[in-house]
């Protein structure tokens, strides 16, 4: 059996795909598995294109490699491809270039819109929004109705529509926001670059507390800064979500694939919730032994893992899709405009966008092999030390 993790951020990814008829998909939110009718050949390679570096923000996946949880669902070759801005999960599914794929949804609901692709929903891995705009205390941009006239930072790629959803939701003009593009790390803030950086709970808010106040020698500490949170505002969108290939989900081998691998995916997350430690460990050791990774402290990590359970784990079951969280983020999508006057998306997405029946299908079957779906998870407290060391 082979295990694998794509390396580095330039890998050509793997074609599995072999040709199928491109039939009609069921309405209704969503297409209905249909692995049961037939005889099919079981497909056990399968592969996964993440949407950035390796980091604990996929560290189920990581966990469900390391621990056999796939080998358990009957796959013998799994690649796991990261991206580092250079690869886009939802075109890369699209392309046929590998089987499934993680990506924010108002992302992919842009890109179903502009091209008329069909992708499927098939996971809500993250419940809650983890962006953030961070600013200092001492020049605050504490409230989205301080972003008027303002230099927002941004990393851009889509990461900017939960801004100028938030700023919909209050009748704010974003034609006076200025959009300023920064790196995936905090310096845009930190040199003075914008007013308020864009940050993740669990990569780069942690990342500026990880790095040492020269007015005071000492690290930077939450004080030290106002935080805009989108889960506490209208604009709040649904993020790490696991896609399929709309049109193949009506072959019943992929079919039954998707149904194993959301079992096998739902057990690292299972795991990474009952042991954040181990699971930021196995994610770090697959962080240093990529081509590339940032950043890939252990501490960073660790917080990154206890920042992600938070997200992930809210009472509700794994990886279901909430109807209002759902719509909610559609009327984002819809009212979002940005600084140029252009809309995200101009119509409802099709039913097919999402579907709760192959992961409430996993859940049931893992259930039935007395695996404990339940629980909510309990933050460990991490002190973060210089640089996530």
């Amino acid at each position: 059996m082979r295990h694998s993790i794509k390396r580095g951020i330039t890998v050509a990814s793997i074609s599995v795909v072999t040709a199928i008829t491109l039939g009609a998909c069921a309405s209704g939110g969503g297409t209905s598995p249909n692995a049961s009718s037939g005889d099919f050949e079981p497909i056990t390679d399968i592969s996964l294109q993440l949407q950035w570096l390796p980091q604990a923000q996929f560290a189920g996946y990581y966990v469900a490699l390391d621990k056999g949880y796939f080998e358990e669902e009957g796959f013998d070759n799994v690649d796991i491809i990261p991206s580092g801005g250079d690869i886009v999960p939802q075109d890369a599914l699209v392309a046929g270039d590998v089987d499934f794929a993680v990506a924010w949804v108002p992302k992919v609901l842009g890109t179903l819109e502009a091209t008329g692709a069909e992708l499927t929903d098939i996971a809500q891995v993250y419940q809650k929004s983890g962006t953030l705009q961070v600013s200092f205390k001492d020049n605050p941009v504490a409230d989205v109705s301080d972003f008027e006239g303002k230099r927002i930072g941004s990393w851009g790629f889509g990461n900017e529509w939960e801004i100028f959803a938030a700023m919909a939701a209050d009748d704010l003009d974003a034609s006076t926001v200025s959009i300023t593009t920064q790196d995936f790390s905090m310096n845009a803030l930190l040199d003075g670059d914008v007013d308020a950086a864009q940050a993740m709970t669990y990569n780069e808010y942690a990342q500026i507390l990880e790095t040492v106040n020269p007015a005071t020698g000492e690290l930077f500490t939450p004080d030290d800064f106002d935080v805009v949170s989108y889960e506490d505002t209208d604009g709040a969108m649904l993020q790490d979500a696991i896609w399929a290939d709309t049109a193949r989900l009506d072959d019943p081998a992929y079919a039954d694939a998707a149904v194993r691998f959301l079992k096998a995916v739902t057990k690292g997350w299972l795991y990474a919730r009952d042991n954040p430690e181990d699971a930021a460990s196995i994610t770090y050791d697959a962080a240093i032994n990529a081509e590339a990774a940032f950043p890939v402290g252990p501490v960073h990590q660790l917080w990154q893992m206890n920042e992600v359970n938070k997200l992930i784990w809210t009472g509700d079951d794994f990886g279901v899709i909430d109807q209002a969280a759902w719509d909610k983020t559609v009327k984002g999508a819809l009212v979002a405009v940005n600084q140029d006057g252009l809309n995200l998306i101009t119509d409802e997405p099709a039913d097919s966008a999402y579907s709760n029946e192959y992961i409430e299908k996993a859940l049931a079957e893992l259930a039935d092999e007395d695996v404990d779906v339940s629980g909510d998870y309990t933050p460990i407290d991490v002190t973060l030390t210089e640089g996530g060391q």
